[in-house]
């Protein structure tokens, strides 16, 4: 019976704690603008031991209550990318400004020039291989999960960390590596 009461007196508080000015969570209720080379807090997040990226949080999970985070990547890492991985929590969506990328999705793979976006599900296998000397993107994550702090995380790395390492990092936000980087000739 208290197990009874505790889940009823939880789910009569829930709209008091969503819709008070005492929500744990931030959500900001003012418009804002960040411009172009800019990262929403004046710091730019410069990848370190895998890639020479440079991510700026253009919407910050601080924005939305944790609904969604964009990123605006400069990618200076021709044939670089990510390992293929699985988001067990997050759909992510990219949309590229310039240059070419080569993406795998599941099983398919996928040539994106500038003006192309692509969907990537939660629980989907998926990685990108940047295939020219520049490359910019924005990229999306709903929910936004630790996606902020992984990019933090690994900008720390100053040499190429360990396959047990990489292993780490990426469970400790959330994800899955499902096999290596892929490979462009």
């Amino acid at each position: 019976m208290k197990r009874r009461s505790f889940i009823i007196a939880a789910l009569a508080a829930y709209p008091f704690f969503k819709y008070s000015k005492f929500n744990f969570m931030t959500k900001t209720n003012k418009g804002f603008v960040v411009k172009a080379g800019e990262d929403r807090f004046g710091e730019h997040t410069k990848m370190g031991g895998v890639t020479s990226n440079v991510l700026d949080i253009k919407v910050s999970s601080k924005d939305t209550s944790g609904e969604l985070t964009v990123f605006e990547q400069t990618g200076f890492t021709p044939k670089g990318g990510p390992p293929l991985h699985i988001h067990l929590y997050q759909d992510e969506m990219f949309y590229v400004i310039e240059g070419d990328y080569l993406f795998q999705v599941g099983e398919e793979n996928y040539n994106l020039k500038a003006g192309d976006t692509i969907f990537l599900p939660r629980e989907v296998p998926h990685a990108f291989a940047q295939l020219t000397e520049k490359g910019r993107m924005l990229l999306s994550f709903q929910p936004s999960g630790k996606m902020e702090e992984f990019f933090k995380k690994t900008s720390l790395w100053t040499s190429p960390p360990t396959p047990e390492e990489i292993t780490k990092v990426f469970e400790e936000h959330e994800m899955k590596i499902a096999g290596p980087p892929l490979k462009v000739d």
